[in-house]
């Protein structure tokens, strides 16, 4: 794989929206806060619930007024992050291209399960009510692709359009499919990341399956993260400013034992997925500073992802969980853990993990972070990133 330059950043996140906001908090190590209310839906029904909310998302303020009304909280997510992150690389200001053609700008997002607030409203019309009276403007944002296609539209980006769908390794896989496009000369920046919303029927579920409640450690949320990623000689022949590097990526799938299995992490893949990363980055073991992991606090997810690093790196390694900043945000998680790496790697000063680090110890900003991410379905993800 090329190395490929982080010139922007866009979130909307539990902790901030915006990348100052973000890279703040990441730095102060400010973890979840659960003493707030739950917004999305009515937690009554709920006893012990607990959700990482984006609170006060004010889209209009990013976006203005107009356009809004039909779009559902996924889709204004990932347009205002997206808005965000031209800006701060300098590919836009003020809505306008300043430094890209938009022919050559692309996008590249990945969500595990779409829009759930339209599909459960179009459902719920559908069955309780009539079909005829489903909204025919709001219908389009029950389309897996809808919120990326959006994202181009309102942002004028007019090369490649793509929506990666493979659960919690999606957002980290965008950076595959980027690295496909720019070697095929598709786009000269792509937008890459991930995002996912709240909503009853997504927590119903997964607290159905145990995966979250009362009794568990885990802490479902919300938010987009997305990053706008060059080639290292095009960045540097604008002038942009580059916030670190991507190195590597690997990837490796382990097929579930039975078929009836539903959830089938594996150590497996995980292992072969971090070491195909290193080798892309031509890195050792021993040049990875930390971890930042997919760890989450469901035991079935973590033991085989922890095995699978000390299997690699052995028991020394410094081991940080992002999620204890922004919950299990499923197929935004890896840009998530990307968006916290860049805090860790960009501060000059002291930084506190301890609301993250799990395991081993660490004190300064690291140079060379790996990202994991294992997959509820035998798939698992990795990415080397290393300080500019």
């Amino acid at each position: 794989m090329n190395r490929y330059a982080i010139t922007g950043l866009g979130i909307v996140s539990a902790q901030a929206i915006g990348a100052d906001g973000w890279l703040d908090a990441v730095r102060a190590g400010r973890a979840i806060d659960h003493r707030e209310p739950i917004e999305s839906f009515d937690a009554a029904r709920y006893p012990g619930a607990r959700v990482a909310e984006v609170r006060n998302f004010d889209p209009a303020s990013f976006l203005g007024e107009k356009g809004l009304r039909t779009l559902d909280r996924l889709t204004k997510m990932i347009v205002v992050a997206t808005r965000q992150a031209l800006e701060h690389a300098g590919i836009k200001s003020g809505g306008r291209f300043i430094s890209m053609s938009p022919t050559r700008v692309g996008f590249c997002c990945s969500n595990a399960h779409g829009s759930v607030e339209a599909i459960v409203e179009t459902d719920r019309i559908a069955l309780l009510e009539d079909p005829r009276y489903i909204n025919p403007s709001k219908f389009p944002n029950t389309v897996a692709n809808s919120a990326a296609g959006y994202a181009s539209i309102w942002e004028d980006l007019r090369a490649l359009n793509v929506a990666v769908s493979n659960g919690n390794c999606g957002a980290l896989d965008t950076l595959s499919c980027a690295d496909m496009f720019f070697q095929t000369d598709r786009a000269d920046a792509i937008l890459i990341g991930g995002a996912e919303v709240m909503h009853e029927a997504l927590y119903m579920a997964f607290r159905r399956a145990g995966f979250c409640g009362p009794s568990s450690r885990t802490v479902l949320g919300e938010g987009a993260a997305i990053f706008c990623l060059e080639p290292e000689d095009i960045a540097a022949d604008r002038g942009a400013k580059i916030m670190a590097y991507v190195t590597g990526y690997g990837t490796a799938f382990v097929a579930p034992t039975r078929a009836s299995q539903v959830v089938a992490p594996s150590k497996e893949a995980m292992t072969r997925a971090i070491l195909n990363a290193l080798d892309a980055a031509e890195l050792r073991p021993s040049d990875i500073d930390m971890v930042a992991s997919g760890v989450c606090g469901f035991d079935l997810m973590d033991t085989p992802e922890k095995a699978a690093i000390a299997d690699v790196f052995g028991d020394n390694i410094a081991v940080c969980a992002p999620k204890a900043l922004v919950g299990e945000t499923l197929g935004a998680s890896g840009a998530m853990a990307m968006a916290s790496a860049l805090g860790w790697m960009q501060s000059d000063q002291a930084v506190n993990f301890a609301p993250t680090l799990i395991s081993g110890h660490f004190l300064k900003s690291p140079s060379a972070v790996l990202v994991t991410s294992i997959g509820f379905y035998g798939n698992a993800s990795a990415v080397v990133m290393q300080r500019s």
